[in-house]
């Protein structure tokens, strides 16, 4: 049985456990890793995710408000009385405390911040004080420092003492007397030398960033350089902060996809858990001007062809639907291909995801068909024929609907055949959408010209 079979049986096991007593779920839950149950709650309804999450203890609640995407923990977070999430935020690094208690009200933010500990409220409220896409709002505060001169052994016991918490430690910075960064100790390093050794005579030259640099810039020096941990200094050059590798890896990854989802006029949120108007309106921007530009380049083909027939005439729009069509597959793939890869789209929800985005073709198709019609009518029509502009409309609204089903069927059948989706759901996609798009406006609106 492979890893995803495995995932399907278990969450079909966590729905069957639902309709039972509340024993039988807290004891299933109990053999589920926090990461796994952060994923399947999504698809549970209100009263179902909240049931599973009152089952569970106050550490594994820190779990899976750990891996769960920011719907899921807001609406979580919402469900929490201020007491149990200043629970759950003693059980957290302080970087991730900070992204949770974002998601709560400031009322409930301050509760929570006057009941932990008055040494990490303050590390707590230092991190809250940075924006997040800075160095600042990535870093963790938890790491540990020694003065310089300190002995290899010295710094081992430190390490054994203070570094129980640290998120990911994979090693100590060496500091001057104002808490400057001065040098670096990889755990490696601080096992192959003698502990009676000074760190200042194997420590490496560290890497810094100061605590307003963009993070997308911080996480390129942690790949750059090849760091475990980069350095995050205030404006006098003390270290204030680190940044783990791990962090940054998943800042590189989310600068990319959301780079590429840009291009194809989406976000980098889960869209296929999205409302179908939410996604509708969050793509139409970059279909309008598809639109404005294939309005015009029907009217340059009117101005420099003599068109003689309303068949003819059909053929100035042509581009603006191969335009329309292929935007909304791609749009529709891409946001396809993106889910498979990150398990956002089960096989279990295949079908909902497939309804779901034809829908969002089918409205955003309607809009643009609307809009070319109006336009159409404005202008004249076509030669004479009132019913030209509706024809145009309907057949637009057709071709992109057949787009966005074609953009979502593609990735799933070669998914099922056990092609890679990303391969075909390029060059592939685009051909087929548009001779296909292309065959369908024209069959729609010659059947309603009868031409």
């Amino acid at each position: 049985m492979s890893d995803q079979e495995q995932q399907q049986v278990l969450k079909d096991l966590l729905r069957e456990r639902l309709q039972g007593p509340g024993e039988g779920l807290s004891a299933f839950l109990e053999t589920v890793h926090g990461a796994d149950l952060a994923k399947w709650m999504q698809d549970l309804s209100e009263a179902e995710a909240f049931r599973v999450f009152d089952c569970l203890e106050v550490e594994e609640r820190a779990e899976v408000l750990e891996h769960a995407e920011d719907p899921l923990r807001e609406l979580l977070v919402e469900h929490l009385t201020p007491g149990q999430l200043g629970e759950v935020v003693e059980e957290l690094p302080d970087d991730e405390a900070v992204d949770l208690l974002a998601l709560a009200g400031a009322r409930t933010t301050e509760e929570v911040l006057n009941a932990v500990d008055t040494e990490r409220a303050a590390d707590l409220r230092e991190l809250a004080s940075h924006a997040h896409d800075t160095a600042g709002g990535l870093m963790t505060t938890e790491f540990v420092s020694v003065p310089k001169g300190t002995r290899i052994g010295d710094a081992i016991k430190l390490i054994k003492t203070e570094g129980e918490g640290v998120e990911g430690g994979q090693g100590l910075f060496v500091v001057d007397d104002v808490d400057r960064p001065v040098g670096y100790l990889s755990d490696r390093m601080l096992l192959t030398h003698s502990i009676h050794e000074s760190v200042d005579e194997v420590m490496a030259e560290p890497i810094a960033v100061a605590v307003a640099v963009d993070q997308e810039e911080a996480a390129q020096q942690i790949e750059h350089y090849g760091l475990t941990e980069l350095a995050v200094v205030d404006a006098s050059g003390a270290l204030v902060g680190v940044i783990a590798a791990d962090d940054a890896l998943e800042v590189l990854g989310d600068e990319a996809a959301e780079d590429m989802l840009k291009l194809v006029g989406t976000s980098l949120v889960q869209q296929t858990r999205l409302p179908v108007l939410q996604r509708v309106l969050g793509r139409l921007p970059l279909q309008g001007v598809t639109v404005a530009g294939g309005l015009v380049t029907a009217q340059i083909i009117d101005y420099t062809l003599d068109v003689p027939s309303t068949g003819a005439h059909l053929l100035r729009f042509v581009p603006l639907v191969i335009g329309l069509a292929g935007n909304v597959g791609i749009q529709s793939s891409t946001i396809l291909v993106r889910a498979f890869a990150t398990g956002e789209v089960e096989p279990d929800r295949e079908l909902a995801v497939l309804g779901s985005e034809t829908l969002v073709g089918l409205l955003i198709g309607t809009v643009c068909g609307a809009i070319a019609l109006g336009v159409i009518a404005f202008a004249g029509g076509a030669s004479g024929a009132a019913a030209f502009p509706l024809a145009v409309g309907v057949a637009i609204t057709s071709a992109v609907t057949w787009a966005a089903l074609l953009g979502c069927m593609v990735p799933m059948v070669c998914r099922r055949v056990g092609i890679d989706p990303a391969i075909v759901a390029g060059p592939f996609l685009i051909t087929v959408s548009d001779v296909s798009g292309t065959g369908l406006f024209l069959s729609v609106a010659h059947l309603l010209l009868n031409v």
